[in-house]
């Protein structure tokens, strides 16, 4: 087949415009160079994935967009330094990634998944470290881990519009329930974790609307709390404590601890349940294996061997696979959740870590990708 561009740039055209012809034939040519040496081709536009999976890369400073059908590569957009954490907005148009180097960073940098292209990012100012991410109520909710804070942007407003103080030393990962009135922390060197409740105040002077106000309650549970899930059923929190090696129960209801599972996950970065609410699944950043909890019984009953350690975990729509980010090999494993073993790896960069969904119409499908080579 015939290249467009050798076709344009071999037709006659008049002499004032051929000095014009040559600096473009030399610009893209140059182009077509730096895509050998960097292993990238670029092709035409192809239709996004229904559903599509999004992995940070670390090192790479970049944020892949997978086909989870062919666990190809489909996209890699830059996304800034030290990327941990990604989020979609609900319409799968925006994905939202945090900036953290342990406080040295103040930013969300911004994708627009439709294109893709990097968007200007999200300077918050004082609220330094962002980590954990969530999106809910039209809103990014995100944790400031240097500030010892919470707070969430509103993508209409292009305003950060609310802030809490936790007065816990790092609270890195956060959740948002669907109608943000409940939100959890995990407060990595407290050891604690904080339950956080949306309540009405007294009538705000002359406008007579209810101001909402909140209410914390810090939950002691182990040393090195990070990881941690709301179950299904809302009924549950499990916070798996990488200093003790154990996994915290905590009842949303009375807001205490109801038992310390022995689970012996070290280290512990991650901890995520299936969509059914039956297993847990928790990651290691030093372990070579996957833990898998039957949370009715609250016993391990497998060990799944995924490299030489993991971080991010993600279950996919419809609850048959998980995705985790193991970061030391430099891949996602794939794991089967029926047959409890690995069966893919998607190659998405150096030291993959958060992880994320983008769920779309198929009205919304059509995107401009850029995908690695063979080489």
């Amino acid at each position: 087949m015939i290249s467009p561009v050798f076709v344009i740039l071999s037709c006659p055209f008049p002499r004032g415009l051929r000095l014009s012809f040559q600096i473009m034939k030399f610009v893209l040519t140059s182009l077509l160079l730096l895509a050998g040496i960097f292993g990238v081709a670029f092709v035409r536009a192809e239709d996004m994935p229904a559903n599509a999976l999004l992995v940070l890369a670390k090192h790479d400073n970049t944020l892949a967009i997978v086909d989870p059908s062919s666990l190809k590569v489909l996209s890699r957009i830059p996304v800034g330094n030290d990327p941990h954490e990604v989020i979609a907005s609900a319409d799968g148009k925006t994905a939202y990634v945090s900036n953290y180097g342990f406080g040295a960073y103040h930013t969300l940098a911004v994708v627009d998944l439709m294109a893709p292209r990097a968007l200007p990012s999200i300077d918050l100012g004082a609220l330094r470290g962002p980590h954990g991410l969530a999106f809910a109520g039209g809103k990014v909710w995100f944790t400031a881990e240097a500030a010892k804070a919470i707070g969430s942007y509103d993508p209409a407003t292009k305003s950060v519009d609310w802030i809490l103080g936790t007065g816990q030393n790092r609270t890195h990962m956060i959740y948002v329930s669907p109608d943000t009135k409940l939100i959890v922390t995990s407060n990595v060197n407290s050891g604690t974790v904080s339950i956080i409740e949306k309540t009405i105040g007294s009538q705000a002077g002359q406008t007579g609307h209810l101001e909402a106000d909140w209410n914390e309650t810090v939950v002691p549970v182990g040393k090195g709390v990070e990881g941690f899930d709301v179950s299904p059923d809302g009924k549950e929190i499990w916070a798996a404590n990488a200093g003790d090696g154990t996994v915290s129960v905590i009842d949303v209801a009375s807001k205490h601890v109801t038992q310390t599972l022995a689970a012996d996950v070290s280290g512990a970065n991650r901890l995520k349940f299936t969509l059914d609410g039956k297993l847990a699944l928790i990651s290691m950043l030093r372990g070579a294996y996957l833990t898998v909890i039957d949370v009715g019984t609250k016993k391990t009953i497998k060990q799944i061997a995924v490299g030489h350690g993991a971080a991010g975990i993600i279950m996919q729509p419809g609850g048959v696979r998980a995705f985790v980010a193991c970061t030391p090999d430099n891949f996602v494993a794939v794991v089967d959740l029926h047959s409890l073993e690995v069966v893919g790896r998607i190659q998405a960069g150096q030291s993959p870590d958060g992880l994320a969904w983008v769920m779309r119409r198929a009205d919304q499908s059509r995107i401009a990708t850029t995908i690695p080579s063979s080489k």
